[in-house]
C-alpha cells in the first residue's frame, strides 16, 4: 500500500533542508555561468565538491544533535571570544549581501514572468521573507521548506527539455578537460566556495538542535542517540547528494545551451533565464525562472536563521545532554 503523501514530511530532515538551500540564486548564477564559460568542462567539480560537503555537514549536524547547541554556541565554550566574535562579524557580512542578491534575483526572475516593477517585487519578497520568519512558528515553517526542496527539481525537467550530447558529458565526467589558465580555475574556486558555504554549517547544526526541542528537548538514551544519528548521517548524505545533483544539471543546462550558442557573459540568475528563453523555449524559461524565486523562499530563511542562531546565549544548558560514549 502506497504511504500518504504527508510522509515526505517526515523522512526529509535538516540534511536534505541544507542541501536544497545550498542551490539558491546566487548559486545558480554561479552554476549557469560556469557551464556558459566553459560548456560541460566542468561538471566534474561535482564530484570534487561532494565528499567535502558530506564531511562538513555531517559534523555540523552531529554537533547540534549530540550537544544540544548550535555552532556558535560550541564554539563560545571552546574558543576565545575574540575567535568567536570573528567568526559571528564575517559571517552576518557575507549572509547580508548573500540575501539581498538572493532577494533582488527573485525580483528580477517574477518581472521576466509577469512583468511589472523588479524593485518592486523584490521589496514584496523581502517583507514576506520577514514576516514568515517573525510570525510563523518553526513547526509551521518547517514542512513549508521542506516542500520546496521539491522545486529544484524544476532543473532536472528543463534539462530534458533541451538536446544534450549524453556522450559527450561522460567522457567530460570521466576524463576532465583541465584547462591552464586563470580563467578556469578562479571558475573552481568560485564553485567550491558556492557549494561549500560557512551559513549551511551553522544553520545545520541549529536545525538540529530546532528539531530536538520540537521532541521535548530530552536527549534520550544511548540507543535513541546512536538511532538518531544514523537518521543524521542517512539524512546529510542524501541532501549533499540531491544538492550537487542539482548544481550538476544547471551547469549542464548553462553548457549545452548557452555555451553553444556562443553566450558567455552571464552574471546573475535572472538574466541566465532571459537567455535561455529564445534558446530552449518559454516553458524551459518558465521553469527556470520559477526555480530562481522557489530557491529564493527556500534559501533566504536559512541565511537569516543561521545568522539568527549565532546569538550563542540562545542554547540548551549543556547539562540537559549527557556524554555519549563511542557513538555510531
Amino acid at each position: 500500500m502506497l504511504k500518504p503523501i504527508p510522509s515526505f514530511l517526515r523522512h526529509v530532515g535538516p540534511g536534505v533542508v541544507t542541501g536544497a538551500a545550498d542551490d539558491d540564486p546566487s548559486g545558480i548564477a554561479t552554476y549557469t555561468q560556469a557551464g556558459a564559460q566553459f560548456g560541460t568542462s566542468l561538471l566534474w567539480t561535482v564530484f570534487l565538491s561532494l565528499p567535502f560537503m558530506i564531511a562538513i555537514q555531517l559534523v555540523s549536524a552531529r554537533i547540534g544533535r549530540v550537544t544540544g547547541k548550535g555552532v556558535a554556541a560550541n564554539l563560545r565554550d571552546h574558543t576565545p571570544r575574540a575567535f568567536l566574535m570573528s567568526m559571528v562579524v564575517l559571517l552576518l557580512i557575507a549572509n547580508t549581501i548573500n540575501i539581498a542578491a538572493d532577494i533582488a534575483a527573485m525580483g528580477g526572475a517574477l518581472q521576466l514572468v509577469v512583468g511589472g516593477g523588479h524593485h518592486f517585487y523584490a521589496v514584496v519578497f523581502g517583507v514576506l521573507t520577514v514576516l514568515l520568519q517573525v510570525f510563523v512558528p518553526y513547526r509551521t515553517l518547517a514542512p513549508i521548506l521542506k516542500w520546496l526542496t521539491l522545486c529544484l527539481f524544476a532543473y532536472v525537467i528543463a534539462v530534458f527539455m533541451v538536446h544534450v550530447p549524453w556522450m559527450q558529458v561522460l567522457r567530460d565526467l570521466v576524463i576532465p578537460k583541465l584547462q591552464w589558465n586563470a580563467a578556469y580555475w578562479m571558475m573552481i574556486v568560485a564553485l567550491l566556495g558556492t557549494t561549500i558555504s560557512p551559513y549551511l554549517f551553522f544553520w545545520q547544526a541549529s536545525q538540529e538542535v530546532e528539531e530536538l526541542r520540537l521532541k521535548g528537548g530530552v536527549l534520550g538514551t544511548q540507543n535513541r542517540i546512536r538511532h538518531d544519528l544514523r537518521r543524521v548521517k542517512r539524512d546529510t548524505f542524501v541532501g549533499m547528494f540531491f544538492s550537487n545533483a542539482i548544481a550538476f544539471f544547471i551547469m549542464l543546462l548553462g553548457g549545452v545551451v548557452l555555451y553553444v550558442a556562443g553566450i558567455r557573459d552571464v552574471t546573475s540568475a535572472e538574466q541566465a533565464a532571459q537567455a535561455l528563453r529564445p534558446l530552449a523555449g518559454d516553458f524551459t524559461f518558465a521553469l527556470f525562472a520559477g526555480g530562481i524565486i522557489a530557491t529564493g523562499l527556500l534559501a533566504v530563511p536559512v541565511l537569516a536563521w543561521s545568522a539568527a542562531g549565532l546569538k550563542p546565549s540562545a542554547s540548551t544548558p549543556s547539562s540537559r545532554w549527557p556524554r555519549l560514549s563511542a557513538p555510531a
